[in-house]
Order: structure tokens, then C-alpha cells, then sequence
């Protein structure tokens, strides 16, 4: 086996990347209770899930199988087949740990000069959560299943106290039970209510709490997370990944400020595509001292007159006014407008 893995297969530098790692400075848990079977080494499991990563296999079962079958596995793993659960449990455990794993290979990478840190590129990736759209709830969604659940209690007591002589017994308790379940329902949503105002969310998940209803494509959405990922365009290495349940609009500054810690410079230009155009955004980086370069969007709307559409006002940072196409300065009529969200 040892003759079948050339000098130069990506296990051997896996495998000497992990054992040159010292495992409990990056938070995995190297004590183990002497009960049951042995347990196996973080190192070992870091090693699988770090090949699986290159080689695209992310499923615990998968990774289970390669063992049994991959020879580049059972190299590096010396023949040991964990099974699936503790595969996922492993990365289930050491989310943070493996995190600092990662930044320990943009240091690597930066070590051998294989980062250029001129010009990078950031963009997202939505996965779809664990939790159904019907069970995504909204102060909007809470408001109009309260009404539903209101509007159906009172046409039962007006159907009671209607039929309250000729009524049966039988259709009475049919009626109260289905009050009582619509009772049940309304004091759940009215939890969810209380939640999001005592929190200030403006979501809520019932099945995978920490995902939100965003937009995926157009105006498609899925209760899903959104993966802020940014390259460095030398090699076309990954230098940083942040998972969050927030849209493109306000993601941008925050990486900047990561990309900017992690390259410990900000003599360096980074890309972005028209999802990212946002005016915070942008203040954010320019006070990061970061160049970026953000697709504009296209006009949702246009004027009467397309010469006179937003695009084409100039803004006069001396004076701090604006000028229309026709050459004319804006003035205000001392009135503040309010668009609501």
C-alpha cells in the first residue's frame, strides 16, 4: 500500500499538515472516558474530513464507505473505518476548532507566498436549512394565522349559541374540541410573537432555529443560510468563510474587515457583484481603508425621461447638493419624506 501512494498524493501532505498541528491549541477535546470502545484520535478524523473536503465528499456515510474501499483512505487512515455517526459527530462538535484549522491553511498558503493579497473576490452560496417555508413564521405570518384562528372561533360561538337548544350533545363536543385545538394553536403562534419581540428578530424557525427566509434567485426564496466566501485571485485560494442567515445587502463590510484581519493588510482591491450595493457597505469599507468594486444595479424604475433618471445626477461633494442632468442644482422644500421598508 505504501508503494501505491506516490510521493507527490495530496494524502501524504494532508497527513503531514495534521501531525504538525498541535491539536489542543485549536480547541479539540483530547479527553476521553474509558468507557466502551476506544475512541479514535481527533487527528485521524480531522484527516478524513480534510480529504473528504478536497475531494468533495461530504456526506458522514460517504466518507464511511471511502474508508472501506479508497486506497488513498486506508493510507492515511491506517485502516480504521469510523463509523458514519462519529464522522458527523466529529464535525458536529468541533465547528470552531475546525475553523481555526482553516485559517491555519491560509497561513500556510500565505507562508509559501501562494496568496497574492492585491486582488480578491466575495461572493455567496444559499443552502437550503432543515425547516420547511411552513414552518418559517413572521410578525406578518403570526398576525394573519391569529385573524384566521379569531375569525373561525367566532363562527363557532355564533354557531352554539345559535343552535344552543336543537344542538346535540355530539356536535357540541365536536365543535368545542376543534375551539380548543384552534385555542392551542393561537397561544403557539402568540409564543412565537413574544419571542421575536423579546429578542428583535424578525424571523422565526421552528425546526432549524438559526436559518431565515431568504432570497434565493429573483423573487424565489427558501428558509435557507447564506455562505459569504472570498478568494484571492493569485491561485484562486479560499481565504475566508463566514455562514450567515442574512441576505447579500449588508454582509460586505463585515468581510472586508475579516479579509483585511486575515491578510494583515488593506492595500488590496476586493470584488463584488451587484447584490452587495449598499451605501452602509460601503462607508463601512472605505473606513477599513479597503478599495472595493461593486457591480451597480440596474434601474428598477425609470423616470419619464430616461435622461433623468437617478444614474445621472452628479453629487457635488463640495457644495454637498446635487445636480440634475439639466444642469440645475436640487434644492429641498424642507420636508422630509419616509419610505417604509
Amino acid at each position: 500500500m505504501e508503494q501505491a501512494i506516490s510521493q507527490d498524493n495530496e494524502v501524504r501532505l494532508i497527513d503531514l499538515f495534521v501531525d504538525a498541528i498541535k491539536l489542543t491549541d485549536h480547541g479539540f477535546e483530547m479527553e476521553y472516558t474509558d468507557n466502551g470502545r476506544p475512541a479514535y484520535h481527533p487527528s485521524d478524523l480531522l484527516k478524513l474530513f480534510i480529504y473528504g473536503y478536497l475531494n468533495r465528499i461530504r456526506s458522514s456515510r460517504g466518507l464511511e464507505k471511502e474508508c472501506k474501499r479508497n486506497i488513498e483512505l486506508m493510507w492515511l487512515m491506517r485502516g480504521l473505518v469510523p463509523d458514519h455517526n462519529t464522522i458527523a459527530n466529529f464535525r458536529k462538535e468541533n465547528p470552531k476548532a475546525i475553523r481555526k484549522i482553516f485559517h491555519g491553511t491560509v497561513s500556510l498558503a500565505k507562508n509559501f507566498d501562494l496568496i497574492g493579497a492585491k486582488l480578491l473576490a466575495g461572493d455567496s452560496n444559499k443552502l437550503r436549512a432543515q425547516n420547511s417555508k411552513k414552518n418559517n413564521f413572521n410578525p406578518a405570518k403570526i398576525e394573519r394565522h391569529i385573524t384566521y384562528i379569531d375569525i373561525k372561533l367566532e363562527e363557532y360561538n355564533q354557531l352554539l349559541a345559535a343552535q344552543d337548544k336543537d344542538i346535540d350533545q355530539i356536535k357540541r363536543a365536536e365543535i368545542e374540541q376543534k375551539m380548543a385545538k384552534h385555542l392551542i394553536q393561537k397561544n403557539r403562534y402568540q409564543s412565537f410573537q413574544k419571542i421575536l419581540d423579546e429578542t428583535g428578530e424578525t424571523q422565526i424557525s421552528t425546526s432549524d432555529p438559526e436559518s431565515r427566509q431568504l432570497i434565493t434567485r429573483n423573487n424565489i426564496t427558501e428558509v435557507a443560510y447564506n455562505i459569504q466566501t472570498t478568494v484571492d485571485a493569485e491561485h484562486c485560494l479560499a481565504v475566508d468563510y463566514k455562514v450567515t442567515n442574512q441576505n447579500d445587502s449588508k454582509a460586505m463590510g463585515n468581510m472586508v474587515r475579516r479579509a483585511k484581519a486575515i491578510l494583515g493588510t488593506s492595500s488590496f482591491t476586493l470584488l463584488y457583484d451587484k447584490g452587495y450595493h449598499t451605501g452602509t457597505e460601503f462607508d463601512y469599507a472605505h473606513k477599513q481603508g479597503v478599495e472595493v468594486m461593486v457591480a451597480i444595479p440596474e434601474v428598477a424604475s425609470h423616470a419619464p425621461d430616461i435622461a433623468f433618471d437617478v444614474a445621472n445626477f452628479r453629487y457635488d461633494k463640495l457644495k454637498d447638493n446635487y445636480v440634475c442632468p439639466a444642469g440645475e442644482t436640487l434644492t429641498t422644500n424642507g420636508i422630509w419624506y419616509f419610505v417604509s421598508s
